[in-house]
């Protein structure tokens, strides 16, 4: 079954109420988006399988633990690139695949436009990533097409989440497990968190 943790470091919690505000600039938005990754990458691979190896050091041969698994970091794009350098700081030697879906504004349903994927996406432990999850129509609509090509391990890490889209993924995928930086109160009309961060792809890549 999977489990929702909203990590509560004082370090992701300074870092998203910068992220918030409306006074903080594409720059700054775009390094705090991707610090804020590093940290919440850090929780959701606490549980990585581990394989044991001998190493010698300048004083004897020890024992030591090396991560064991394969890993892929698969941004939703656009807005999930921005989270891409944050991971790969700390797993630089993970695959990097992407999905490129939008929201359609009338209908809030997700619109598939673009897809690269890892050839040995089955062997590996996946990480899909999007800054917001707002209805959970385009991550889960992401999930679902990884588990079609066989997946089986999957992770989702976003920044802020609304109470909507976590029910949606628990519903659609009860399997995946979500790692967020903060739990807000509710989407509104538009299908926007509340009180969120406005669109994170625009504030990213100073698009409107």
């Amino acid at each position: 079954m999977g489990s929702t943790t909203v990590i509560n470091h004082p370090l992701i919690q300074h870092k998203i109420t910068i992220l918030r505000s409306v006074n903080t600039g594409n720059k700054e938005f775009r390094e705090l988006v991707e610090e804020i990754a590093m940290l919440i990458c850090y929780e959701a691979t606490r549980n990585l399988l581990m394989n044991e190896i001998e190493v010698e050091t300048p004083i004897c041969k020890t024992k030591g633990m090396v991560i064991g698994t394969k890993i892929a970091v698969i941004p939703i794009l656009r807005a999930g690139i921005g989270m891409v350098n944050g991971m790969l700081n700390l797993l630089p030697n993970a695959k990097v695949g992407h999905i490129g879906m939008y929201r359609d504004p009338e209908t809030l349903q997700p619109v598939e436009y673009y897809c690269k994927l890892p050839a040995d996406l089955t062997e590996r432990e996946i990480f899909i990533v999007d800054p917001m999850l707002a209805t959970g129509g385009t991550a889960s609509a992401a999930i679902g097409y990884l588990k079609a090509k066989g997946v089986k391990r999957i992770h989702l890490l976003c920044l802020i989440s609304a109470p909507e889209g976590v029910k949606r993924i628990n519903g659609d995928h009860p399997d995946v497990d979500i790692y967020t930086a903060a739990m807000d109160e509710r989407l509104n009309s538009h299908g926007y968190i509340v009180p969120g961060l406005g669109d994170a792809g625009d504030r990213l890549f100073g698009t409107k």
